[in-house]
């Protein structure tokens, strides 16, 4: 089995041409973003296919909540990316409505061929563990882009006392945001920092489980993004702002771990 690592744009800067270039240099496989202006679509296809890159587009729902979610997966879809990531609905939604919005997010997914990940996100329907777990047992055929740090920091732990609910979402995954949370925070300032030892060994271990399920699955690819972001998910010094680490080493550092951790899984 295969890890395509893809690289967000979210906290990069200079031109789109600057930025893809980098990404491609940098070795990896493709890049994670929102489906680009109308007036852009153009040359961002040329630069995926310059440089060999796959595409993840992100989307999110807002306003009517279905209506956009359709629009936007339509319009995602033109891009032919790999998958579409969606941050949907809203956490203060009743659970009525919630099920409603996927009832249609379900049927507006089997109309298209790319597969579709609902984020486990914060101020999102997918905000904890629990809830999350409610609507994968509504909806069988959901799946989810696991960033369990927005977990981690809904509930102060590293999840020990949620295992089933975890163990639910892993088995729904089928793409990773590689960012590691802390109990008090949705990012670690630095994941390779000896203090947060822990914090990023039980990020680690849910990664693997997800690479297992994927394998059990007969899938040939696992995605993952180390999408760490800018200031102010990026610790930064008071008063003056600066930040506290560089914002690609960490990515970076944290996409080269895990594929060397990758490497090392035990299949069977």
């Amino acid at each position: 089995m295969e890890l395509k690592l893809f690289k967000a744009l979210w906290g990069m800067t200079g031109t789109l041409e600057e930025q893809i270039e980098r990404i491609a240099e940098a070795g990896y496989d493709g890049v994670e973003c929102l489906v680009p202006d109308k007036e852009d679509v153009p040359r961002f296809r040329r630069l995926l296919e310059r440089y060999g890159l796959d595409y993840i587009a992100m989307m999110y729902t807002d306003g009517d909540h279905a209506a956009t979610f359709r629009d936007r997966l339509n319009r995602a879809c033109e891009l032919e990316p790999l998958k579409v990531n969606s941050h949907s609905a809203k956490d203060w939604m009743p659970f009525d409505e919630q099920r409603a919005f996927f009832e249609q997010a379900m049927k507006a997914e089997r109309d298209v061929p790319i597969p579709v990940a609902h984020e486990t996100h914060r101020n999102r329907a997918t905000y904890s563990a629990w809830s999350t777990a409610a609507l994968l047992k509504e909806f069988p055929e959901m799946k989810l882009t696991a960033d369990f740090s927005h977990w981690v920091v809904v509930s102060e732990t590293l999840l020990e006392d949620q295992r089933d609910n975890v163990e639910l979402a892993i088995s729904r995954t089928i793409h990773i945001h590689g960012r590691v949370g802390f109990r008090h925070g949705p990012q670690v300032p630095d994941p390779a920092a000896p203090e947060y030892a822990q914090e990023r060994e039980a990020h680690e271990a849910w990664w693997d489980e997800i690479c297992r399920s994927h394998y059990a699955r007969g899938e040939r690819i696992v995605t993952f993004d180390p999408e760490f972001g800018p200031p102010k998910y990026l610790h930064t010094l008071p008063y003056t702002g600066q930040p506290l680490a560089d914002l690609w080493q960490v990515c970076k550092w944290m996409g080269d771990a895990y594929r060397d951790r990758f490497r090392r899984i035990r299949w069977e």
